[in-house]
């Protein structure tokens, strides 16, 4: 899917171009003679072609035409070649193969930008800044930011965006399109990337490792993890002046001077401070448990419940006591039993 929204992108850019081009007083003039006696020209933007089967293509992205249906899920294109690379998407064939480590392809161009991978090469400047890409999509994307350009606009609310893929996000807040389904449980996303972290909920897979301590985590929480070794504390409450190592954390604290709860439960009326309490709690009405255990099949409504279950399978035990050395599958258990030791040494202390 994400293939076939880089290919509308470059066409719908194609477009822009052209009709950027058909303002201009004389796109011909400096085109040899010679040369433009042989040239065919768009009769909508006046671009020149030296072959009649490419003006005739490119004339689609005028018209709209689409003659090439894939047989399998209906899909239109403009040209054939567009019809190869889509229908490679049901048939998972990659013909394209990296020599360097083996990683395969369904296109050319995919496979000589993740080439460049290997040899670190990036041929594409922007005159602006000075910084290198290794393919011109990313350049054009870049140059945006200086530029301020925002090509594709909402149809629907009329919000512009420097790409066609964030326009193409946006759209499913007013659709409710969720195209990516998880094909265990079956819950839908509007985007691939909370679908990537939502599949670890079920495979239990950590691949974010801190170099300090060990810890592994399922989503990218490496850096703000990493405070906790570092102490530092980089996000500053402009009322009080407290500091704190997440952003997240000073969000919640702020609420404390304004008093705000802007989620409201529109079941029971209850408020919380932040929407992701607002989702756990709204599990309490639905009796949804999105978080299974592949071992033994229990299901949990918070992530952290699956997470410390596990630990009876496993064995895991990572809250050791300081003092005594036993160890405690839940971080809870610790301090009750550190009272042990509290009441032994004031035991020991009133035998004295």
């Amino acid at each position: 899917m994400e293939r076939e929204e880089k290919m509308e992108s470059e066409l719908y850019e194609d477009l822009v171009k052209c009709e950027s081009q058909s303002n201009m007083t004389d796109f011909t003039e400096e085109i040899p003679t010679n040369i433009e006696k042989r040239l065919h020209y768009c009769d909508i933007c006046k671009k020149p072609f030296s072959q009649t089967g490419a003006l005739n293509v490119h004339k689609r992205i005028h018209t709209g035409e689409k003659p090439f249906r894939c047989d399998i899920c209906g899909k239109s294109f403009c040209q054939k070649s567009s019809l190869s690379v889509h229908e490679r998407i049901h048939t998972g064939e990659k013909p394209y193969r990296c020599d360097i480590c083996g990683k395969s392809f369904s296109q050319v161009g995919p496979l000589i930008t993740h080439t460049r991978i290997h040899t670190g090469e990036k041929p594409y400047k922007c005159d602006t800044c000075g910084r290198s890409f290794s393919a011109t999509g990313p350049l054009s994307k870049h140059k945006r930011t200086h530029t301020g350009e925002r090509p594709y606009p909402c149809d629907i609310c009329g919000k512009s965006f420097p790409q066609i893929a964030q326009l193409t996000k946006h759209k499913r807040i007013h659709t409710g399109e969720k195209p990516y389904h998880c094909d265990i449980c079956g819950k839908s996303f509007s985007e691939s990337s909370p679908l990537t972290k939502h599949k670890r909920t079920h495979t239990g897979d950590k691949p974010y490792h801190c170099d300090i301590c060990g810890k592994s985590f399922s989503h990218n929480n490496l850096a703000k993890h990493k405070y906790i070794h570092t102490g530092e504390k980089p996000f500053r409450c402009d009322i009080c002046g407290k500091s704190f190592s997440q952003n997240e954390i000073l969000t919640r604290h702020k609420y404390i001077h304004t008093g705000g709860k802007p989620h409201d439960c529109d079941i029971c009326g209850k408020s919380f401070p932040e929407a992701g309490r607002l989702t756990r709690h709204k599990r309490v009405h639905t009796g949804e448990k999105p978080y299974r255990c592949e071992i033994c099949g229990k299901s949990f409504s918070v992530c952290s419940n699956l997470t410390t279950h596990k630990r009876s399978h496993t064995g895991e035990r990572p809250y050791p006591c300081d003092i005594c050395g036993k160890s405690f599958s839940v971080s809870s258990y610790l301090p009750v039993h550190r009272l042990t030791h509290t009441r032994q040494k004031a035991a020991s202390w009133q035998k004295r």
